[in-house]
């Protein structure tokens, strides 16, 4: 082998690593862009005092918008549709009095640092409101699935199981 021979060998060496940092880099770049956007949101369950509004409460803990795909309400284990008006309607006939409520229809947004009650009752108290807190926390799951800015996730959230 001459010299020549052994120049071409490393130049072709040199160009196919150059090569490959070049592509884990872009592809690295890409991922972090991903995870620079990406939404992460919590459900939980809200009842801090006598007084205070008690309820479902979902908040966007992530870095990026989450978009609502859609949702799926279950009552006592039955799924009875989507967390839209008419739904909540539903929900409330069965009540005592009626609580509020928040829709998430799809393309619905939630922003970075967003934080809403899905379902709440004002000035809620143990005594009065025992029913509410049985709803929300045993009867009534919300499971809402969402994606980021660049879509194809599948993200899904729902309440934790007590």
């Amino acid at each position: 082998m001459d010299a020549d021979t052994v120049t071409a060998i490393a130049a072709v060496v040199v160009a196919l690593g150059s090569l490959w940092v070049s592509y884990t880099q872009a592809r690295d770049s890409r991922r972090h862009g991903r995870q620079s956007v990406r939404p992460m949101l919590h459900m939980h369950r809200v009842k801090a005092y006598e007084g205070t509004e008690a309820g479902l409460r979902l908040t966007n803990a992530g870095l990026g918008p989450a978009i609502v795909t859609g949702s799926v309400v279950r009552l006592d284990g039955q799924v009875i549709g989507q967390w839209d008006y008419h739904t909540q309607q539903r929900v409330r006939e069965l009540l005592p009095t009626s609580p509020k409520a928040h829709s998430l229809r799809p393309g619905a947004v939630v922003l970075a640092g967003q934080s809403t009650f899905l379902f709440s009752l004002d000035e809620f108290s143990d005594d009065q409101h025992g029913w509410f807190w049985d709803l929300v926390t045993r009867r009534l799951v919300i499971e809402v699935r969402y994606e980021s800015l660049y879509g194809g996730e599948n993200f899904t959230v729902k309440p934790p199981v007590f």
